[in-house]
């Protein structure tokens, strides 16, 4: 299976032209699909439609939502093209899928108290403790993609000016400035780098405990981790989503939220970023004083 998924890598990208972020994406979703396979006790050989569909009604009753479950039917349209060009499936089952329709829902955002609650759960007395909090710290800071804050690197770091240069999505180039907290832990992070990297030439900032990058994977499961220990229910991507919601609620104007974010459309930052019901009737208060709502009789 491992070989498998190896390959299938190396296909999305040299052949179906897939970057580096889609197919990384994939692929940890086919990696979850095999380990459904095992668990039905069958092999990649045997499956067909309805092995498909019972695949995917088991990832709802896992509590994935209709776009998580289009990533995957995505993903495994792609893994069929792969295993019918290597001959281990005779036609490709899952174009036959539907796509669930996207719900539109406003992303879920986190409390200034709940980010706090979260960051503080990581234990910088260890060493990478100290390199998950400058990490976390970095994508609440600067409301970074989990693929960009992976492949984050060292020369684009500027202390001397607090902004480091981002590689968003396709290959977009910005400038991002980064908090205080994220100043401070970052820097005591990159005194201990070397600790893991050695001699290496590693370009990326972040590394994991044998001093390579450190892969998206490896980041989604370090952060489930701090799910458990805080008892806040998140993901990585809510960090960028409370960065620009708390970016709004503090008086950014959209604009200036969209550049950091790296949209280039601004309805896009329009559905990203949502501020409460509660904080408007504040704000139209703060600015429409002489409004005031009358009582009919």
């Amino acid at each position: 299976m491992n070989n498998l998924i190896s390959s299938f890598y190396d296909d999305l990208v040299s052949i179906d032209g897939k970057s580096i972020s889609t197919a990384q994406t994939y692929c940890f979703a086919v990696e979850i699909f095999f380990n459904w396979i095992k668990s039905e006790n069958k092999e990649i050989s045997q499956i067909e439609l309805q092995d498909l569909i019972k695949y995917l009604v088991w990832r709802q009753t896992q509590g994935m939502d209709s776009l998580t479950i289009a990533k995957d039917i995505s993903a495994l349209r792609s893994l069929g093209t792969y295993l019918v060009r290597e001959k281990n499936w005779s036609e490709n089952y899952a174009l036959q899928l539907d796509r669930p329709k996207a719900e539109k829902t406003l992303p879920k955002v986190l409390s200034v108290e709940q980010v706090d609650l979260l960051l503080n759960s990581i234990d910088t007395s260890t060493d990478l403790g100290v390199r998950d909090r400058a990490l976390f710290e970095l994508i609440y800071s600067c409301g970074l993609r989990i693929s960009e804050v992976s492949n984050l690197l060292l020369q684009n770091l500027h202390f001397k000016e607090r902004i480091i240069w981002v590689t968003g999505k396709g290959n977009k180039e910005r400038l991002v400035p980064f908090g205080s907290q994220a100043e401070f832990w970052l820097k005591k992070w990159i005194e201990i780098r070397p600790k893991f990297v050695g001699s290496k030439s590693v370009p990326t900032i972040f590394v994991n405990y044998q001093g390579k990058p450190f892969s998206r994977k490896g980041i989604w499961k370090r952060f489930q981790e701090l799910e458990a220990i805080s008892g806040v229910t998140s993901k990585v991507h809510t960090l960028r989503h409370s960065f620009a919601t708390h970016m709004l609620s503090g008086g950014a104007d959209l604009r200036s939220v969209q550049e950091l974010l790296g949209h280039s459309d601004l309805a896009t930052t329009q559905i990203y970023t949502h501020v409460d019901a509660d904080d408007l009737k504040d704000y139209h208060k703060e600015f429409f004083p002489e409004r005031k709502s009358e009582k009919k009789e």
